[in-house]
């Protein structure tokens, strides 16, 4: 039984799809299944039911595939600690990541450690939140990053940084010529905030009410790319993190107003297992992600944005199709509104 073998069986489990754990190992998805298979016809007991949409682990396969991530997980432990007898950062690590941290500020922070570390393996996954925490807690990742951070007797926080939040309208808008503004400048303002029941959602709420600001809702979104695009029509103003709208100020389409109230902010962290011993390699990336200042990310293309806030629910807006749907309904809503 080789170990490949194992660790194209947990990715799958891992990632849940036979497709993705195709992609992730470079090679076919039938011949994901045909790996699996083999691992079923050795051990003599089914491990996955394809019966169940999305598919199930049986009994068998739970056991095997716990057994399995520790043998994969000490194997690429082991082998790091040999390539870095000599201090030579060439360990693997896997990195969960929210969708807006991951796509608003990693490519600078990829780019960087793996050009000084050019024998590492750094993987990066955009996961929903839930899955973040659920991916570091199983050891199907090394480290997490997360907004709004939880408190877990399973799980280490590492704080990273606090993110200012601004208040962002289109260039037309009454208020676009401010440098900054305190936040009773929102009061009675027609408003995109994010859904109800979102940690920042919470937290602005919570920020409004101190202030006794009372805003007027006019449509309410879980991401961030969406919420823009309604600021950019004229459907409202909205609180969003800066670094997230640096494209849009630079491109003229948004204007991004400061806060005086300094202590509206979106916190960020990273998150690992409790217990774990964190790799050569990890610690190094956790050395660069606490050690650099936060700047604009120009170097993001147009295909990189993040679909859904960190505390977002919905699992259906993860592709263009998606996204280019709830932009006709604001640009709907907008229509009726006027």
């Amino acid at each position: 039984m080789h170990l490949e073998s194992l660790k194209i069986f947990c990715d799958v489990v891992a990632q849940r799809s036979f497709s993705r754990a195709a992609r992730a190992n470079g090679i076919s998805q039938s011949g994901v299944s045909q790996v699996v298979r083999q691992l079923e016809e050795r051990l003599g007991s089914r491990l996955v039911d394809r019966s169940k949409r999305p598919f199930v682990l049986t009994q068998e396969g739970n056991t095997f595939y716990q057994g399995c991530r520790r043998i994969v997980q000490n194997y690429f432990d082991l082998e790091e600690q040999v390539r870095t007898l000599h201090d030579e950062i060439a360990g693997r690590v896997v990195v969960a990541s929210i969708y807006s941290v991951g796509l608003h500020h990693m490519s600078r922070y990829m780019q960087e450690f793996l050009t000084n570390h050019p024998r590492a393996n750094v993987r990066l996954q955009y996961l929903h939140p839930q899955r973040v925490y659920e991916s570091v807690e199983k050891d199907e990742a090394d480290l997490g990053l997360i907004s709004y951070p939880r408190a877990s007797r399973a799980l280490e926080i590492v704080p990273w940084r606090n993110e200012p939040m601004v208040l962002v309208c289109a260039p037309d808008h009454e208020l676009a010529g401010a440098d900054s503004l305190p936040l009773e400048a929102l009061h009675g303002l027609d408003m995109v905030p994010f859904e109800s029941g979102l940690a920042i959602r919470r937290e602005i709420d919570r920020a409004l009410q101190m202030h006794r600001v009372e805003t007027k809702v006019t449509m309410e979104f879980d991401n961030i790319e969406t919420i823009k695009r309604a600021v950019e029509i004229g459907a409202g103003v909205s609180l969003l993190p800066a670094p997230t709208v640096t494209r849009e100020v630079e491109a003229g389409t948004l204007v991004s107003i400061a806060l005086d109230d300094e202590a509206l902010v979106r916190p960020l962290a990273i998150i690992y297992r409790r217990g774990r011993t964190l790799s050569l390699t990890a610690k190094r990336f956790i050395d660069l992600l606490t050690s650099k200042e936060l700047e604009p990310d120009n170097a993001l293309t147009d295909t990189h944005h993040a679909y859904r806030e960190e505390n977002g629910s919905h699992e259906g807006r993860e592709n263009a199709a998606s996204r280019d749907s709830d932009l006709a309904t604001v640009a709907a809503v907008d229509v009726t509104r006027s």
